[in-house]
């Protein structure tokens, strides 16, 4: 295997910062050369958020971590703006900068150029000096996550400076299993939130009345809205897709047929409030979501020990959200539903990225695999920590099985 030299990283990083993906985002060039910088000292095992918040991002010194999130949210978006960088301009580099979630010590990966057959099993090069490994076996393996979503094809060496981890076999088997008949012949319909609401974006948006199915003729009505959860949603579902060789068709909700919805997988993105199709789903889920005057939650219907009966995000700050992840029956025999509802944007989003990872899906299958590994129809709940109006942190809760 080759592994990328110091100098090659280097040099990785200059291309980075200069690059138009970063060129205005002094932030998140200020933590990232930082953040690298840490990473080339061999004495440096673990970096904590106190660190990187007086020193990167020039909090003062009674900065509290707990209080403020600014280390985690400018993390998350780092992230976001490294894949779109290797998405675009990045996308023939020689070098991959990541950052695995969870952690914020980067790695670094060199592409190799050779073709491996799928059911050879990687050959695993020899530990370097067990001085060299000092506290950092776990960073790298973790790392797995985010090369999976960042390389498109051909194997990746993963390492610090001074060593190395290779991808394990069968990392991406909790995809395949999940999304296999979703990539399938291509014929998934995802349909996001797209609902009707009065006024304009100068004096605000509210819902249309309750029986209003069709645009009225007046400039008021508006039906092209959409969260920028949902549109986040929408491409990362894109990048699985694309990962995996697959397509799907893509329709806001006040646009769907179900003439044409009947023979197709679904998948659903946004709650029920903004994504009318949702309405026509059986009406005995055992999750569903509830809003009052401040005040928006999901019922269980049906708590089981350990469970609650109300799932309550807090109003003011909001510090979390909670979503539905629900795989159903299709409409037709052989079809799947796959359902994202969050009680807010960013909810529904969690949810999407939630299930298109590999670590959130093991969580899903280890509880909703039968026998022979079939994956039975379930409802489930997602927790997700919120900071800076970002997604930050999302856990199962609670799955019922059916």
């Amino acid at each position: 295997m080759a592994y990328p030299p110091q100098t090659q990283c280097e040099h990785q990083l200059q291309r980075i910062l200069e690059s138009a993906t970063f060129r205005n985002a002094h932030t998140l060039q200020q933590l990232l050369q930082f953040l690298v910088t840490q990473a080339s000292d061999p004495d440096t095992d673990t970096l904590k958020e106190y660190t990187i918040g007086v020193k990167a991002l020039s909090r003062p010194e009674d900065f509290d971590p707990k209080v403020d999130p600014i280390v985690r949210v400018q993390t998350h978006r780092l992230r976001q703006k490294l894949r779109d960088y290797y998405d675009h301009e990045g996308r023939q580099d020689p070098i991959l900068i990541g950052i695995p979630k969870g952690h914020y010590l980067p790695v670094f990966g060199a592409k190799i150029q050779t073709e491996v057959p799928a059911a050879v099993i990687p050959h695993v090069a020899a530990p370097p000096a067990k001085s060299a490994l000092k506290g950092r076996t776990a960073r790298v393996l973790v790392a797995v996550a985010l090369l999976l979503c960042v390389a498109g094809a051909g194997m990746w060496s993963v390492r610090r400076w001074s060593r190395a981890a290779v991808r394990p076999p069968g990392a991406s088997s909790a995809i395949d299993r999940f999304w296999g008949p979703f990539f399938a012949d291509n014929s998934s319909l995802v349909i996001y939130s797209n609902a009707l609401f009065i006024g304009d974006s100068t004096h605000g948006l509210r819902y249309a009345p309750p029986g209003i199915t069709s645009r009225p003729g007046r400039s008021d009505f508006v039906d092209t809205y959409t969260g920028i959860g949902e549109l986040n949603s929408v491409y990362e579902l894109t990048r699985l897709f694309d990962g995996h060789r697959a397509s799907f068709t893509l329709k806001r909700s006040l646009l769907v047929t179900w003439d044409e919805a009947r023979q197709r997988n679904l998948i659903f993105i946004g709650s029920v409030a903004e994504n009318p199709a949702l309405r026509v789903m059986p009406g005995n889920m055992d999750f569903t979501l509830k809003a009052g005057k401040g005040f928006s939650g999901i019922v269980n219907h049906n708590p089981r020990p350990g469970e609650l009966a109300l799932y309550s995000r807090p109003e003011h700050p909001l510090t979390r959200d909670y979503a539905i992840v629900a795989l159903l029956p299709g409409l037709e025999p052989g079809r799947r539903i796959l359902v994202f509802s969050g009680l807010m944007t960013l909810g529904t989003e969690a949810a999407v990225e939630f299930a298109c990872r590999p670590d959130g899906l093991e969580q899903l299958l280890r509880r909703a695999a039968g026998p022979g590994g079939v994956i039975r129809p379930f409802e489930a709940v997602i927790e997700t920590t919120v900071g800076g109006d970002v997604p930050i942190e999302s856990k199962l809760i609670a799955i019922h099985v059916h």
